[in-house]
């Protein structure tokens, strides 16, 4: 691209030089040949005026010549020359002079011009001048020369300007190339710098935000996966524990078993499903009242008999006056597992979960009677490295994305807080939760 343009300046610069300097250079000649013609004319005629005396009582001429002896030449009436230099006898510039006209022309390359000399009005004779052509070439040489000095030196300055606009026009290409290698191996952090050109910039703008949709995505797929992983294992763990309680009971009602597990292969597939939505944020954008009732009856069917199984207890409550909430259902489903599951494994003695008012908030409090927790500051801190801490940070960010907060309320014992925005009143009314107090134990 460098060459092209390079050559394109350079090419412009020379036709450009051959439309203007050729016409020039011709008009420069003539303009010389013209001057000299002047001058030979000039010389002729003040000749002319000298020698008419003479020449009519048929004296000598040469001392009316002078100086200008060698240069001019004097003829007869018959053609006869009797003075100066030149031809003996009339050429045609003397015959067309010795007619009343004024000869000129180039011969044996010498510039020849002619006049007549009159006396009273006749022709008696003729004087020719005459200069060498090759001093008229000479003037017009060295001003040839001058302008192809000129010419050269415009050609390298061209040259010089369009080498600086094509590295200049180039670079950022280049760069643009490189980076768009780079992307397409993968880098997403590449990112161009303003080039000062409008178009170029606009291009770099566009690969700039393709890197950024493309780094979006692919941290999103990653964060997916992570957040996938750990939010499956806890139905897939209530679906493995259902299974073995079946096959260490044998005696047991083989359809209870069966019913179990299906059940806990709905909750699998409907956190499938969530997760999905809830990655492409194609949750239900209509703001229906959150079932909270509903999410409750769903921990405890999961959780209930597993923390059993362990001596602890599970008990549900629910504030009369809690506020109801447009939240998804689907983030708050997701991020009371992630609560719940991280009470399950961190914590000891029975897990609460109260919902109440909390001056115009929705609050879902998590707590248990474990010894609390050790570095607060890195509770929220995805980790996904070592498969700590994505749940915590998932749950928070799905709180978030609802409007709400997460946040650790309470350090020892642990107790975790969600705060959910309180629909309007009016819409509140409409779809008021069941009378509250003690849900379930």
């Amino acid at each position: 691209m460098r060459t092209r343009i390079i050559s394109l300046g350079v090419l412009a610069a020379v036709l450009t030089i051959v439309l203007f300097g050729v016409p020039l250079a011709l008009g420069a000649l003539q303009y010389v040949l013209a001057h000299e013609r002047s001058d030979l004319e000039r010389l002729a005629n003040e000749t002319a005026v000298a020698v008419a005396a003479d020449l009519f009582r048929d004296q000598r001429v040469e001392e009316a010549l002078g100086g200008d002896a060698s240069r001019v030449g004097v003829y007869q009436e018959t053609g006869r020359r009797v003075g100066g230099v030149g031809p003996a006898t009339a050429d045609a510039e003397v015959t067309e002079a010795l007619d009343g006209g004024v000869g000129s022309g180039v011969r044996d390359g010498f510039l020849v011009l002619a006049v007549p000399v009159t006396h009273d009005g006749d022709v008696i004779g003729a004087v020719r001048a005459a200069s060498p052509r090759s001093d008229a070439l000479n003037q017009v040489a060295i001003v040839w020369l001058g302008m192809i000095l000129l010419a050269g030196l415009v050609i390298v300055a061209v040259w010089v300007v369009a080498r600086r606009q094509a590295r200049r026009l180039a670079r950022p290409l280049e760069e643009l190339s490189a980076a768009a290698r780079r992307l397409g191996e993968g880098d997403f952090s590449i990112r161009t710098l303003p080039a000062g050109a409008a178009e170029i910039d606009s291009l770099g703008s566009a690969l700039n935000t393709t890197a950024e949709r493309l780094d979006d995505l692919v941290a999103r797929e990653r964060a997916f996966s992570a957040d996938a992983s750990h939010q499956l294992r806890t139905p897939l763990t209530a679906l493995r524990w259902e299974l073995e309680v079946a096959m260490d009971q044998p005696d047991q009602d083989a359809q209870r078993a069966m019913r179990a597990a299906i059940a806990a292969a709905d909750r699998l597939e409907r956190t499938i499903d969530e997760l999905l939505a809830l990655a492409r944020d194609a949750v239900d954008p209509r703001r229906e009242p959150l079932d909270i009732a509903g999410l409750l009856d769903e921990i405890d069917q999961g959780w209930q008999e597993r923390l059993a199984t362990q001596g602890r207890q599970l008990i549900l409550q629910v504030d009369e006056q809690a506020p109801s909430s447009a939240a998804s259902n689907a983030a708050v489903r997701q991020a009371l597992r992630v609560l719940v599951d991280n009470a399950e494994k961190h914590g000891s003695g029975t897990v609460t979960i109260a919902v109440r008012n909390a001056t115009g908030a929705l609050a879902i409090d998590v707590s248990d009677e474990g010894t609390g927790v050790a570095r607060p500051g890195e509770l929220f801190v995805r980790r996904p490295s070592n498969g700590h801490g994505i749940g915590l940070a998932l749950a928070r960010r799905l709180v978030e994305a609802e409007g709400g907060r997460l946040q650790l309320s309470q350090r020892a014992p642990a107790r975790f807080t969600v705060l959910l925005l309180a629909m309007p009143a009016e819409a509140a009314a409409e779809n008021r939760q069941p009378d509250g107090g003690q849900f379930r134990v």
